[in-house]
C-alpha cells in the first residue's frame, strides 16, 4: 500500500506545477494534501477510479485539506469534534478495515509566535484525538505537522530556537504525541540521515542551497510499525515549498 502526503501551497496553483503529472507517476493508493486553499469544485482535478475528500477552511483561499483515495473508506471524519478547533479544514480522517488514515494541517505559531498559545492548545486536542482513535484501531496520521523535531531536522537549529516550527514548546508537544505510541516512519528507516528535508523558504534561494527543514511526516500506531518498508522524502520534486513524502506499507491492505 503506497501513501503520499503533500502540502501543495495552494491546489490550483500546483496543478499548474507538475502536480498531475507527479500524481499519475506515483500511482498512489491515497494522496493526502494540505494547504489546498480552495473549496470544492474550485480545481479541475478528478482523476479517475479516486474518491476525494475536502475539507475547506471557512475563510476562503487558505488552509485546507483533502485526500484523494481508490480504496473504499468504511467512514469519514472532518475535523476533530472540537469546535474551537475545527473551522479552518485542518484534518480529514478516512476510516479503513484495517486503520485509521488521518491527514493533518497543523496551525503555524506565526512570526512573533503570536499564536504558539493556540497552537498549544491545538496540539493537546489533535493528540487526544489521535490516541481515541487508536484505541479503536492502529492509525496512520499524515501531513505538515508544523515542526522540525530534532536538530538533524532543520539546517540551522541554533538560530531558530525561538521561532515558529523550532520552539522548545513545539518540540515538546511531538515529543509527547510520539510517547503516547506513534513512530516518526522516515527516522524510524532513517535514524541518522542528515541534510533531509520537506520544506524551503521561497527566499534566498534556499532549495538550491538546501537550505530546510522537515515538517511533513508519517507517523503510525507503534504496532504497525513493523509493516512500514519505504518512508522517504520526495525531495526533488518540485511544484510548492514543500516536498511530497511517501509511506508503503505491507500487510493493511
Amino acid at each position: 500500500m503506497r501513501l503520499i502526503s503533500w502540502n501543495v501551497n495552494g491546489l490550483r496553483a500546483c496543478l499548474t506545477k507538475g502536480f498531475g503529472d507527479y500524481f499519475d507517476r506515483i500511482n498512489a493508493d491515497a494522496f493526502c494534501l494540505q494547504e489546498t486553499k480552495m473549496q470544492p469544485g474550485q480545481a479541475d482535478f478528478s482523476p479517475e477510479g479516486y474518491e476525494q475528500y475536502f475539507n475547506s477552511a471557512e475563510k476562503k483561499g487558505y488552509s485546507g485539506t483533502a485526500i484523494y483515495t481508490r480504496m473504499q473508506p468504511v467512514s469519514v471524519r472532518y475535523g476533530i469534534g472540537v469546535e474551537e478547533h475545527d473551522h479552518e479544514g485542518r484534518v480529514i480522517t478516512l476510516e479503513f478495515e484495517k486503520f485509521y488514515l488521518v491527514t493533518v494541517y497543523t496551525p503555524n505559531s506565526q512570526r512573533e509566535l503570536t499564536r504558539l498559545s493556540y497552537r498549544m492548545a491545538w496540539e493537546d486536542a489533535f493528540a487526544d484525538y489521535l490516541c481515541e482513535l487508536d484505541r479503536e484501531k492502529p492509525v496512520v496520521v499524515c501531513g505538515d505537522m508544523n515542526v522540525a523535531r530534532e536538530a538533524i531536522d532543520l539546517k540551522n537549529p541554533k538560530s531558530n530556537e525561538r521561532n515558529a516550527g523550532y520552539t522548545i514548546e513545539e518540540r515538546d508537544k511531538m515529543k509527547a504525541l510520539l510517547s503516547r505510541g506513534f513512530v516518526d516512519t522516515f527516522r524510524l528507516l532513517h535514524p541518522d540521515e542528515k541534510d533531509r528535508y520537506s520544506w524551503w523558504s521561497y527566499m534566498m534561494k534556499s532549495r538550491e542551497r538546501n537550505i530546510g527543514w522537515r515538517i511533513d511526516y508519517f507517523l503510525v500506531s507503534q504496532r504497525i510499525a513493523p509493516n512500514v518498508k519505504i518512508a522517504d522524502i520526495h525531495d526533488q520534486v518540485l511544484g510548492s515549498d514543500h516536498c511530497p513524502v511517501i509511506l508503503e506499507l505491507e500487510g493493511m491492505e
